[in-house]
């Protein structure tokens, strides 16, 4: 859905040189064009407009001094810098237009029609009407006979080698029309003639399968089947009828009227054709034939083969042309009532075709060009002489096709006779979409042509989404917003008298649009009411029978041209009919006028006797208001343009066509190429030639152009030409947005991209699609966009989406989430990119539109808690609203059933960065309950009989459904009997129900209602057999009540109501309830049943503490048991856990015997012992034992436990003295060598330890290095590691982890803490070693610094027993190891070393792939539980643990 759009015109007229232009090429690399006249060639740089070089073929004696010489062809030879001419009279010359030598390689005795290079220029095709060749003055020169038989013409004489030439030699021959083929060196490979007898190589050979003679003929056989002999025709006469040649090859015969032998077209010229392959691996030969007078065209390989001949065609033209890509080879065809356009393949079938736009000998077409990339087609066209002589025209189409469809997309008038007469077209050879044209009275023109899509604006609220596609005079618009066609369908098109060759949107009103033709007529459609239909629209895809779409078509409000100037068609002149291609015959008229376009006094020309209009003289409309429009015009004599401001000039008169002033004018130094404008700043860029951007103010007093500039107030200016350019609003400021047509992406004058095929700007967003075949959608808001553009930010999945290959933007609706791709073969795709539509909905959200967005988001699987989650508190606010909108209970229990806890705007759908988000949180509730609760006050307010069944679905959907509540309403409506069409009924109620609710769950709730009604209205909607449930039900009713109700209770295994109910029923269900509490241990909600006081409560207290000492928790079971009054069990539990002060209260309660108590004591200070609690076994025995025995006993165990001061206290108040020296005495020394014993061991742990950790960090440093650069991570050198550090491959050791984690997680937990001890070996080599170490060292710190209090202790004692030597040594050794771990601690843990295990090595010496391991490391190294290991171990060094008397 293009169109082919002027993008700049290059003139250069009135060329000073002799003779007239016949043909002309180009040269690519000086710019330069050379023009062949009956004189010599002239060669021409039209952009500094001046003759380069002048070179005369006459005076060489090649062409004849009365000027009846002719150029047939000149070609530019890039690497020889020289061009080849071949002039009809036979000379083939090689000329340096920088020496301004000629040399003739050759010549063609009975003279040249046609020279043909290959694209390669590796091969040259003449075409001539004899074989004699003539090479004068070259050594071993060639004339090949027409059997092929080579001569070789002996070295020149010293006498030629003097000067004398000119001597021909000529091999006698018969034979016309011959093609002669030869190398780039001019050396004959081959001559062969023109007109063949075979059909080529590739002739047609079938073996009959399907014909009439391979069929079964029944029992009379072939013979009757067919009479006549095979090969011959049956009935050659009748038309359409076939012939069958010996080979079994099918022909069709043309009927009589359009025999195969029809002559040549009346104004061919008879002269051969020849077109190349894009690959120069074959060419085509279109020629008269001999025998028929009728065109054939030939297929020839590179190797001067025939392959195929064409099939008989009547009325073929001359013209050829085949496209660069290989697949068709255009030719003209005139038919009885009109002249198409047709297509051969390499094998001679017909391909395909359209038609002309005239009539039948109306025009001739004199040729047919393709363009470099095969995507237009250009016709030239002339108007064949008539009877009442009338002024003749020419034409230039171009043409491209889409969807199986041709369209015409440009038509350029020119004269017939005089200077303005074309002489010769070419497409340039590197740019696809320039096209040169070259006229009779030395006129140059180059067009340059670009792509784009003719959209409308999107700045209105009303804008409908149209696209326009020119197609001849016929302009096809499709309205997106309500229809989506694929071309060459369309919503309506607009039939305008002329070729359309632009169309542009109003800024400002987008679904009017104003179309500029062929003549220079500007045709204003606007949309609004109007009673009759205007008869130039039609409607197309929409609005037949049955199918009608409530849809604003256009009228015609006014066309808009100067009446002193003759239009190019006037309805007053008669002339032949012009003819749609939807059948449509318009009155053609008369042509005038071409070059000079006068508006209101204004004349765009710079000669006064010009008679024509130059439909290429207007450029870039642009309507900016409702009565203004803006083009362009170029100065012819210098690289100027104007800037006009078009007006429609007032008149109290109603006309038809109306008047154009140009109230401004502004010349601006450079040539324009591209403009656009932003209606909402009411302001325009202009894109020179240069790159340079200007910017035009139309609303500002004094109209004038100045530089465009950015943010930092720099003029902008593009590196390369855009052919598409954008205003658009980036950031709060304004930014010109560009695109050139080698997909380089501008913003300003930054590159931002280099891949973008084509972008769209839609309210606030930017869309592109890119050479990786995805759609990228961005906000022009953000402040990031440029980075995002180049690719510095990662795309995320909301504003990524992947596309077919090759896909554009055709437009973006607005204020919708519709996205419109076309495909390269021109289908199109309709796409709801994610980010518009997640864009579209929360505004429509934030205007509380929910319909909008309800509606959108279920069409496109949106999840709908986004309705509440996007703003909780306004969606809870406006539940009513809500409802109001949807108004339908099917979509409100569809929301109901979508609703979930998740937040969707953190998971699914998080909001733009740039946008502030609403922060959704529950304090009060969770976001279910919450929903449910407020939309069911809300429906019950607004219409609960309505709503009955949303109602129902709020309790079932809440985080605990009320499946209770549910029934209970819906058993109320079981009874009522519905007057209100909107009422629900209890069985419709019920089948509701169970879409939501599995049967069994839904029985079994009603069930725990205790309403068996409710139970047997479920149990008929369900699948449930009555045999089942009805002898059950029956049996609950003979019940008693409390009894019946703990049954359904013990049924539904809701055990705590159960034995609520059955605690009801008396004392002589006590058992069973107290088996049903045992059972379930149900021991805690069963104490609530009873009184304190009853025997109920004691027997239920007791089972609970023998529940308890099962589980081995004795001293809560101690407490149940001494709160029920059971003291010999609580004895034995407290006993049990050592706790002895609770354990002697028993004993007191139980009113023991001292002796008793003793035993008690003994036993208890034995279980303290054993638990390690030394200081609590010396009080039991102390104060409870009461012997003496039992004293040193105490003593004894309070040496044992460290407690010097406590035992010394006991010796002392039970005057045992004698205990100092036997025991206390010896246990401080022991302790003291103990002490120093651990703390040496200690010491030399941390040492080694400390020294290993940095051997282990040095090998890790070095570790990634070895592995990436040396890469043997399996190689002999793993060995090594694997023995030497603790290096990780990251995959080898994830998946051992996880596989041994995965079967610890079965182990008991005894054998899960030897395997987690296991998991931080310390075995050199393993790959937690590092981590390991730490953990080590930790511990060795943490078990000095718990050694500090127990130190301080013995050191008192010491010095009090006169032991100061080895107290002094005892506290210089834990001083030195405190000492040792305070220094080494920031060594050991430190943040380079935490973060070189946990982070990536980066630096100036990094590489990629030493980065890349230490991730891996990073994922494997460090596990997140033990993180806490790099953190270094507390030390309290403000703990006075020291004595100082021993300093």
């Amino acid at each position: 859905m293009r169109n082919l759009k002027l993008h700049r015109t290059l003139e250069f007229r009135d060329i000073q040189a002799p003779g007239k232009p016949q043909c002309f090429c180009l040269r690519a690399e000086p710019g330069t064009v050379v023009i062949g006249t009956e004189r010599g060639l002239t060669e021409v740089d039209p952009v500094r407009r001046e003759v380069k070089t002048e070179i005369s073929l006459v005076a060489e004696g090649f062409l004849p001094e009365d000027g009846s010489g002719c150029i047939v062809g000149i070609q530019d030879l890039l690497d020889q810098e020289s061009v080849c001419v071949a002039t009809a009279s036979g000379d083939v010359i090689v000329c340096n237009l920088s020496t301004q030598q000629l040399d003739c390689v050759g010549s063609v005795a009975s003279g040249i029609s046609v020279m043909s290079w290959s694209p390669d220029q590796e091969l040259l095709l003449l075409a001539t009407d004899r074989v004699s060749l003539y090479c004068p003055g070259y050594l071993g020169t060639h004339s090949v006979d027409q059997a092929g038989l080579e001569f070789r013409n002996p070295p020149a004489s010293a006498s030629q080698s003097a000067g004398i030439t000119g001597v021909r030699h000529h091999c006698p021959a018969q034979a016309q029309q011959t093609l002669i083929m030869m190398t780039r060196d001019f050396e004959v490979i081959k001559e062969q003639q023109i007109h063949q007898d075979e059909f080529g190589e590739g002739k047609f050979v079938t073996v009959g399968w399907g014909s009439k003679e391979t069929q079964f003929h029944g029992s009379e056989g072939r013979p009757t089947a067919f009479p006549v002999q095979l090969g011959f025709s049956v009935n050659p006469g009748s038309p359409g009828t076939h012939s069958v040649d010996q080979a079994g090859l099918e022909l069709r015969n043309p009927p009589a009227s359009a025999s195969q032998h029809e002559s040549a077209l009346p104004w061919d010229d008879h002269r051969p054709q020849i077109t190349w392959r894009g690959d120069g691996q074959f060419f085509a030969v279109s020629v008269v034939c001999r025998q028929t007078d009728a065109r054939k065209i030939r297929v020839w390989n590179r190797e001067f083969v025939l392959q195929s001949t064409s099939e008989p065609v009547p009325g073929l033209g001359p013209s050829l042309a085949w496209k660069p890509s290989g697949s068709l080879i255009a030719c003209t065809q005139d038919k009885p009532n009109q002249q198409d356009v047709v297509f051969f393949e390499k094998n001679g079938l017909l391909h395909g075709h359209f038609t002309l736009p005239f009539l039948k000998d109306e025009v001739k077409v004199n040729d047919l060009l393709w363009n470099a990339d095969s995507s237009v087609l250009a016709v030239w066209l002339e108007d064949l002489p008539k009877e009442d002589n009338s002024t003749l025209k020419s034409y230039v189409q171009l043409w491209t096709v889409g969807n199986y469809h041709w369209y015409l997309k440009q038509s350029l008038p020119f004269s017939t006779t005089g200077k303005n007469q074309v002489v010769s077209l070419l497409w340039d050879p590197v740019m696809p979409c320039r096209l040169h044209i070259l006229c009779q009275g030395w006129r140059y023109l180059c067009c340059d042509w670009h792509w784009t899509t003719d959209r409308s604006s999107g700045n209105s609220a009303n804008d409908l989404g149209n696209v326009a596609v020119i197609d001849g005079n016929r302009l096809l618009v499709t309205v997106f917003r309500q229809t989506v066609v694929p071309p060459p369908m369309y919503t309506y098109r607009l039939l305008i008298p002329h070729p359309v060759n632009q169309v542009v949107f109003s800024a400002h009103l987008g679904n009017d649009l104003a179309v500029l033709d062929a003549s220079n007529q500007i045709s204003v459609y606007k949309c609004g009411d109007k009673p009759n239909m205007d008869p130039t629209v039609k409607l197309g895809a929409v609005g037949g029978n049955g199918f009608k779409v409530p849809l604003t078509i256009p009228h015609l409000e006014k066309r808009y041209s100067d009446k002193r100037v003759s239009p190019l068609y006037s309805s007053g002149c008669p002339g032949t009919r012009f003819v749609d291609q939807a059948g449509l015959k318009l009155k053609k008229f008369a042509y005038l006028c071409l070059l000079s376009t006068r508006i209101k006094g204004i004349q765009f020309g710079n000669k006064e006797e010009d008679e024509e209009v130059n439909a290429l003289q207007l450029s870039f409309l642009t309507w900016i208001e409702d009565d203004a429009f803006l083009a362009i015009s170029h100065s012819h004599s210098s690289p100027q343009s104007i800037i006009h401001r078009l007006t429609v000039a007032r008149s109290e008169v109603e006309e038809e066509q109306g008047q154009l002033d140009i109230s401004s004018s502004v010349t601006v130094d450079g040539v324009v190429i591209g403009l656009c404008c932003c209606s909402k700043t009411k302001s325009l860029a202009v894109q020179l030639a240069d790159g340079q951007v200007l910017k035009y103010l139309w609303e500002s007093p004094s109209v004038a152009v100045e530089p465009w500039k950015n943010s930092e107030g720099f003029p902008v200016r593009f590196a390369h030409p855009c052919t598409q350019m954008e205003v658009a609003t980036i950031g709060g400021k304004q930014c010109v947005l560009g695109l050139t047509d080698r997909c380089r992406f501008f913003i300003n004058d930054t590159e931002v991209a280099s891949n973008i095929t084509s972008f769209a700007v839609c309210d606030d967003f930017l869309l592109v699609t890119t050479h990786s075949h995805t759609c990228q959608v961005f906000s022009l808001s953000g402040a990031y966009l440029k980075g995002c553009l180049s690719g510095n930010h990662e795309a995320s999945g909301e504003s990524l989406r992947k596309v077919e290959r090759g896909s554009r933007i055709v437009t973006v609706v607005p204020q919708d989430p519709k996205l419109i791709l076309q495909m390269p073969r021109g289908n199109l795709e309709v796409v709801h990119h994610r980010a518009l539509v997640m864009a579209q909905i929360r505004k429509w959200l934030d205007k509380l539109m929910f319909k909008e967005a309800f509606e959108c988001m279920r069409k496109l699987r949106i999840n709908l808690n986004l309705i509440h989650d996007h703003n909780p508190k306004v969606f809870l606010e406006n539940v009513e609203t809500f409802i109001k909108q949807i108004d339908s209970v099917n979509h409100i229990n569809l929301f109901f059933t979508e609703l979930r806890e998740e937040d969707v705007t953190k998971t699914m759908y998080p909001p733009p960065a740039t946008k502030s988000v609403q922060v959704s949180t529950h304090p009060e509730g969770k976001k279910l309950d919450l929903i449910c609760d407020a939309m069911r006050a809300a429906m019950e307010t607004i219409n609960p009989r309505k709503f009955c069944l949303s109602i129902l679905t709020s309790h079932v959907k809440k985080t605990t459904p009320e499946l209770e509540i549910v029934l209970q309403k819906v058993h109320e409506l079981q009874g009522n009997i519905p007057f209100d069409p909107e009422t629900v009924s209890a069985e419709e109620a019920l089948k509701y129900l169970l879409l939501l609710v599995d049967v069994n769950e839904l029985f079994n709730h009603s069930l725990g209602t205790y309403d068996f009604d409710l139970v047997l209205m479920v149990a008929e909607k369900s699948q449930k057999d009555p045999k089942e449930y009805l002898p059950f039900l029956n049996t609950l009713k003979k019940m008693e009540t409390n009894y019946q109700r703990f049954t359904i209770d013990k049924y539904l295994k809701r055990y705590e109501k159960a034995i609520g109910h059955l605690s009801k029923c008396g004392p002589e269900y006590f058992t069973e309830c107290l088996n049903l509490i045992k059972d379930k241990n149900l021991y805690k909600e069963a104490l609530k049943l009873y009184r304190p006081d009853s025997q109920q409560y004691q027997a239920v207290s007791v089972a609970y503490g023998e529940y308890l000492m099962q589980e081995h928790q004795y001293e809560p079971a101690g407490l149940v048991f001494a709160r029920c009054g059971a003291q010999e069990k609580a004895l034995e539990a407290f006993l049990a856990c050592g706790s002895w002060q609770q354990a002697l209260c028993v004993a007191a309660q139980l009113q023991m015997a001292k002796d008793k108590v003793a035993g008690l004591a003994r036993k208890l200070a034995g279980k303290l012992v054993e638990q390690r609690r030394h200081s609590e076994a010396a009080t039991v025995l102390e104060q409870y034992a009461q012997s003496l025995l039992d004293y040193e006993e105490a003593v004894l165990l309070l040496l044992e436990g460290s407690a010097w001061e406590e035992a010394l206290r006991l010796v002392y108040k039970y005057d045992r003295v004698d205990i100092i020296e036997t025991s206390v005495k010896p246990s401080i020394l022991e302790a003291q060598k103990n002490y120093m014993d651990f703390l040496d061991s200690q010491t030399a742990t941390f040492i080694r330890h400390k020294n290993r950790l940095q051997v282990v960090r040095e090998l890790k440093s070095k570790a990634p290095q070895v592995h990436v650069d040396n890469e043997v991570p399996h190689g002999p050198e793993s060995d090594l590691f694997s023995e030497t550090s603790s290096i990780l491959f990251g995959s080898e050791t994830s998946s051992k982890y996880s596989h041994s984690n995965s079967r610890i997680s079965a182990r008991s937990s005894k054998n899960r803490r030897k395997a987690e001890r296991k998991k931080h070996s310390l075995k050199e080599g393993s790959p937690l070693e590092g981590l390991a170490l730490l953990e080590a060292l930790g511990e060795v710190v943490q078990s000095i610094e718990k050694l500090k209090d127990e130190v301080r202790a013995i050191l008192k004692v010491l010095f009090l027993f006169e032991f100061e030597e080895q107290a002094k040594e005892l506290q210089r050794a834990c001083e030195s190891a405190l000492q040792l771990t305070e220094r080494a601690a920031p060594e050991i843990w430190t943040l380079g070393g935490q973060q070189s295990s946990g982070t990536p090595v980066l630096g100036p010496s990094s590489t990629a792939n030493s980065i890349t391991a230490s991730f891996q490391q990073q994922k494997t190294c460090v596990p997140v539980p033990d993180a806490g290991v790099y953190m270094p171990p507390k030390i309290d060094r403000r703990s006075p643990w020291k004595l100082s008397l021993l300093e």
